[in-house]
């Protein structure tokens, strides 16, 4: 057992306890994913201050709320909620860079807070934002892949899902081939094809399918776009589970890498559970996944390792070690816990 701890929300004290412990090679030690979903998210409060409202907390605190909503532990939701307290439920701006996807990622934590209790102040912000964004008229702000995951599921959830499908051909007419997609324009044409940033992508479209209507007449491509990835994805995984870091080439960068890892877990198991991916074909994918991770990447203290840092392609912070880890792989990881334990 971990030691437990406190973190303050407030002038109120909570207990922290780690309530599973993960061992590298030994994943019969967890009695299912929500216990490593529990293991990564524990280390990660006991270790870490809170931080800021920039995509990669931002992708943390998705990854808690779900963990939050799969547990009904309300520990998970109140972190989420003194980070966003922190932050006056509010976004990152620049001037220079106005309506950028990074700076509205946080809307998705704070839109999960507001589905739990719906204060206003909870998604007046990232409200003011998304229809700003829309006033301008411009289709061209998602230039890079990540973008997909930082933006559009905050667009659907707000029921923006026409504006957000302009943005989204936009960027898929220049970045899609095939099944993956390429970074950003540096990369078209180049058999580099990023595993975070595709994996970005997938989770991306498992989040806009999730909350989009059945009669939308978006959901249709986003389906087919899903289904094309998972073919795609599958047929490049590796022996161990894992994905390398450039999915167009195993020998570029070889080797375990956990971000993208988890979030091709996640978006299979949430397809598998969904229906909207063959069992049959899929789960023992993203089994196969999970159980890598569970015997490589997630340690017995659930320190999660072998991540890819901040970067745009395979041979940013290389080598990817061990105990190399991140705020928003975590997130992708939680993620992951959550919708392994529904299939």
């Amino acid at each position: 057992m971990v030691r437990r701890r406190s973190f303050l929300l407030g002038a109120t004290a909570l207990p922290l306890a780690g309530t599973g412990t993960a061992h590298a090679g030994t994943a019969q030690a967890l009695a299912g994913p929500l216990d490593a979903g529990r293991a990564a998210a524990d280390y990660w409060i006991r270790t870490q201050s809170l931080g800021g409202n920039d995509w990669q907390d931002a992708t943390l605190h998705s990854g808690v709320m779900a963990l939050h909503r799969a547990t009904k532990d309300t520990r998970y939701r109140d972190y989420t909620l003194s980070w966003a307290n922190r932050h006056n439920f509010g976004l990152k701006s620049s001037s220079g860079n106005p309506h950028f996807a990074d700076y509205q990622a946080a809307g998705q934590a704070y839109l999960d807070l507001y589905a739990d209790n719906p204060e206003p102040r909870r998604r007046a912000a990232i409200v003011r934002e998304i229809d700003a964004t829309i006033a301008t008229g411009r289709v061209d702000y998602w230039w890079w892949v990540d973008a997909l995951h930082m933006a559009m599921p905050i667009f659907a959830r707000l029921n923006k899902a026409d504006y957000a499908d302009r943005l989204y051909r936009w960027t898929r007419q220049r970045l899609w081939n095939d099944g993956l997609w390429w970074r950003d324009s540096k990369f078209v044409g180049k058999n580099i094809y990023w595993s975070r940033g595709n994996g970005w992508a997938i989770a991306a479209l498992a989040k806009v399918l999730e909350v989009l209507p059945q009669n939308s007449p978006y959901r249709a491509g986003y389906l087919a776009d899903f289904r094309a990835m998972a073919a795609a994805i599958t047929k490049v995984q590796r022996a161990d589970g894992f994905w390398n870091v450039n999915l167009g080439d195993p020998n570029n960068y070889p080797g375990p890498e956990t971000s993208g890892t988890a979030f091709f877990t996640y978006g299979l198991a949430w397809g598998v559970r969904s229906g909207v991916l063959s069992a049959a074909t899929y789960r023992p994918v993203a089994m196969k996944a999970w159980d890598g991770m569970l015997r490589t990447a997630l340690q017995s203290s659930g320190r999660l390792g072998y991540v890819q840092g901040m970067g745009q392609q395979p041979s940013d912070h290389q080598p990817v070690g061990r105990n190399d880890t991140a705020n928003f792989s975590v997130g992708a990881f939680l993620l992951a816990s959550s919708e392994v334990s529904k299939i």
